[in-house]
């Protein structure tokens, strides 16, 4: 099931990108040899004017083939023929129409799921948040000058901007600006697990290498039901046990359920000093804050842009070294974080979760999908869209054969580090 939704979603993505450059040559007088969805052997076709429409047998790719793209065309609908500001829109055109895409997606996304507010869920006893007077309920309007508008803004910040002992914090309560310093050096004690803070069953959903979980046999995947004899029913009761009982260092009793099986596990938490904001903020989109039809478009605006961030700050992290290529993931790795999509959102809400997770996934492959699109790398729209500012500024093109090879060049290279993620995620997934 989960490869049909993954098929499914490729083709729209692909079939949107391409449309961009289709509908464009057509507005501009350039003719379109073929117009296909996949890549490979030719399953079925037909023809429309000057135009052939195919569906090819790899739902991985497709292409918007135009008269004298890569070669010289003395014909007047030739690609090379038109004016580089024609040119330029009909290149860009595929990225900015996933852009489209993902904007559209957006909509029905908060429409259904509601707005991702920036509240106060919780503050830690004894941090500097508490110290600061930060309340639960409180909305974060700015941390560090950064205006804040969705709540998983704030570790987006957080990898960009690592705290260093205070920050400033700009809040809203009951209608009323406020703003705190806070003392972002903090100290205590942790067992080494995530979960989601929200109404749902509490899943754990990693647990630190070489932590005190870790080593007494915690594992993702499993839910919590009881610590230190007190049931826990959901994530939120949890961070509001949390919130009552600090750690202090004592032997902590956990009860999870797994594949069916309680198991109980004791041990001792692990000490540690970190840079924290002292407050955990809601991450989870709100289906009862239903927006009015200007604050729609702009949280689902704003939803387009989170995402667009999240890609550049992955590329960052790549770049600098922080991630490496073995943490890249191919169409087998999407596939395999779709398949996990559905069933969290099976799990914890029925279909209807399960849909908005993957219609994050949607949004988030469109803006991923169009902005590396924009990378000015060779055989992608970014490196064509490159040769086209070089002969924008110098007023002279660069020879279409030279642009050929270079473009030809990047293709094979691309290929290869396809080949070389695709192996990377069989892996992966094989060796969970």
């Amino acid at each position: 099931m989960k490869i049909v939704i993954a098929v499914l979603i490729f083709s729209i993505l692909i079939l949107f990108h391409e449309l961009g450059h289709f509908l464009l040559a057509k507005a501009c007088g350039i003719g379109v040899t073929e117009f296909a969805l996949g890549m490979g052997p030719v399953l079925f076709s037909w023809g429309k004017g000057e135009t052939k429409y195919a569906v090819k047998a790899l739902p991985f790719g497709g292409s918007c083939s135009m008269v004298g793209e890569d070669e010289e065309n003395p014909a007047p609908n030739a690609f090379g023929n038109k004016k580089a500001w024609q040119r330029f829109l009909v290149v860009a055109a595929g990225p900015c129409f996933n852009f489209i895409l993902a904007l559209i997606c957006s909509l029905f996304f908060i429409g259904f799921g509601g707005i991702n507010k920036p509240l106060v869920y919780s503050v830690t006893k004894g941090s500097g948040a508490e110290e600061a007077g930060i309340m639960v309920g409180d909305t974060v309007r700015s941390i560090g000058g950064k205006k804040i508008t969705l709540g998983r803004e704030i570790p987006l910040y957080l990898y960009d901007h690592p705290l260093d002992g205070s920050v400033e914090i700009v809040l809203e309560r009951n209608g009323e600006s406020l703003t705190k310093t806070v003392n972002t050096h903090q100290e205590g004690w942790r067992m080494g697990i995530t979960y989601m803070a929200d109404e749902t069953g509490c899943r754990i959903s990693s647990v630190s290498e070489d932590s005190a979980a870790a080593s007494a046999g915690l594992k993702a995947g499993d839910t919590l039901v009881r610590i230190n004899g007190q049931t826990i029913s959901s994530g939120k009761e949890l961070s509001e046990y949390f919130s009552a009982h600090p750690m202090d260092g004592s032997q902590v009793e956990l009860t999870v359920t797994r594949d069916g099986e309680t198991m109980n596990f004791s041990f001792l938490p692990s000490h540690y000093e970190q840079e924290n904001l002292g407050f955990s903020a809601e991450y989870m989109y709100d289906n009862t804050a239903k927006p009015g039809a200007f604050e729609l478009i702009r949280y689902s605006a704003k939803e387009v842009v989170y995402w667009i961030r999240y890609t550049l700050m992955s590329l960052r992290m790549l770049i600098s070294g922080r991630v490496g290529v073995k943490d890249l993931s191919g169409p087998v790795g999407i596939v395999d974080t779709i398949g996990q999509a559905v069933e969290t959102g099976v799990e914890n809400g029925g279909a209807g979760e399960a849909a908005l997770n993957v219609l994050m996934l949607v949004i988030l492959l469109n803006a991923n999908l169009g902005l590396m699109n924009l990378l000015p790398i060779p055989a992608l729209d970014g490196g064509r869209l490159l040769f086209i500012l070089i002969e924008m500024i110098t007023r002279k093109r660069v020879p279409q054969k030279f642009e050929g090879l270079v473009h030809l060049v990047g293709f094979f290279l691309l290929m290869a580090l396809m080949v070389f993620v695709l192996f990377n995620d069989i892996m992966r997934i094989f060796t969970k």
